[in-house]
């Protein structure tokens, strides 16, 4: 006897019409036809059904904040930062947790289950670092909560930076993480990257950079991470986030760069709706746009995700933890609207993300964990078009949420009709 029953479900790799087996929260069987008997058996009906939704690169820590103590006017990188300096004093452990309870139960709404947040450590009270920890065990129930040691104030012009640092690693955070732009020479940040990099290879942990966040072309810390990846031996667990200044970077340098960063092993992560939102505050016209060379950088076969990074924060006013909405404007952004270019994007909020999470049991195959979402949509270029709704969230072959299925009636000259928002226009309707 089965647990768990889907039939009729479209797959992202473009297999329709297959059932999916679940025994004990984890896949027993994927086929075309599975004759079993289950306890809950879930008709799909030709729509999507896909490993669920990844946010490789959050600030957990700060959100739902926005407006405390004051709204970020200029809209800059740099004001969020002071901002957030701002609040810091008046933060407390109760309204860290509360936010981030509150965050975690829109995302798993948007069937977003995983998530790696980055958590400050500049202050000695490590109070976030202590109330993160706490909400990851609340929630390890429907939701793998990785924390990222994140020196937000720049590891070494903070007072006590390292020391704060390996305080909230011996606590049991996951990652280590760091800001090089944000050091006070370029020679600083380097050197930040390297002593990151050594901690991580003595406790055998993960590296989340923030690299180069900046529209400044001559911010290249990228280049030392890959370099003290291979230096190391790192490769496979070192991630460079943001990495904005190679939209202005020379071509010629990035030609050479490129092929630096997939010889490494390291990953990226551009954050679409924040890259865009922050960077080019300082240009007239032409404005950058901000974000990452995101299909060069899958061309060179760098494994390249996509983040939220901020919902309603110093940084960002907007957002709801969903994680289409992200590859919606990353597609727009890096104007991968070609087929494959838009399920790249796809796969940058699942399976790319989950890679750089280096989650296990993740995927739709026999042995990997049921959790899993049906999206309103029948193919992954259809869900991110419509920002799908989410019929169902299953964690571990249990069902966590689910929503109507969006429709609309119309009144049409007195002809009631009944709308399917997934409805293609009628000459590729096959």
């Amino acid at each position: 006897m089965l647990d768990l029953l889907v039939t009729h479900a479209n797959l992202p790799d473009g297999r329709t019409d297959m059932s999916i087996a679940v025994r004990d929260g984890r896949i027993v069987e994927v086929a075309p036809r599975i004759d079993a008997q289950a306890h809950e058996t879930v008709d799909a009906g030709g729509m999507l059904l896909t490993p669920h939704f990844v946010d490789p690169h959050f600030h957990m820590d700060a959100t739902l904040s926005y407006g405390l103590p004051r709204v970020n006017q200029s809209g800059t990188l740099l004001e969020g930062i002071a901002l957030w300096g701002e609040l810091k004093p008046t933060l407390t452990a109760d309204a860290i947790i509360e936010r981030a309870l509150a965050y975690c139960d829109w995302a798993v709404a948007k069937g977003l289950l995983a998530i790696r947040s980055h958590v400050d450590t500049s202050d000695p009270s490590i109070l976030a670092v202590e109330a993160l920890l706490d909400v990851k065990r609340r929630v390890a129930p429907y939701l793998d909560l990785q924390l990222v040691a994140f020196p937000q104030d720049g590891l070494l012009r903070t007072k006590g930076g390292v020391d704060n640092l390996k305080r909230a690693l011996d606590l049991g955070v996951d990652v280590i993480g760091g800001i090089p732009h944000f050091e006070r020479t370029m020679a600083e940040g380097a050197a930040t990257v390297k002593l990151l990099c050594e901690i991580a290879a003595e406790r055998g942990k993960l590296v989340d950079m923030h690299c180069d966040e900046s529209d400044d072309p001559l911010s290249r810390h990228i280049e030392t991470l890959a370099y003290e990846t291979q230096r190391l031996g790192l490769q496979g667990r070192v991630t460079g986030s943001h990495c904005t200044s190679m939209h202005s970077m020379d071509n010629y340098y990035v030609s050479k760069l490129l092929p630096l960063i997939a010889e490494s092993g390291v990953s990226v992560i551009a954050n679409p709706l924040i890259n865009i939102t922050l960077q080019g505050r300082h240009d007239t016209y032409p404005k950058r746009r901000g974000m990452t060379r995101v299909p060069e950088l899958m061309n060179a076969g760098v494994n390249v995700a996509f983040g939220h990074d901020c919902v309603m924060d110093p940084w960002y006013s907007l957002g709801c933890g969903d994680m289409l909405e992200v590859a919606h404007m990353g597609l727009h952004v890096a104007q991968m609207t070609s087929q494959e270019g838009m399920r790249r994007c796809f796969d940058a909020v699942t399976t790319n993300a989950a890679k750089v999470m280096h989650l296990q049991g993740y995927g739709l195959r026999v042995g990997c964990d049921a959790s899993f979402v049906l999206l309103q949509a029948r193919d992954p270029i259809e869900a991110i078009r419509l920002r799908a709704t989410r019929l169902k969230v299953f964690r571990k072959g249990r069902l966590v949420a689910e929503t109507s299925p969006t429709t609309a009636t119309l009144d049409l000259e007195g002809r009631p009709q009944k709308t399917d928002w997934i409805a293609r226009p009628r000459d590729t309707a096959k």
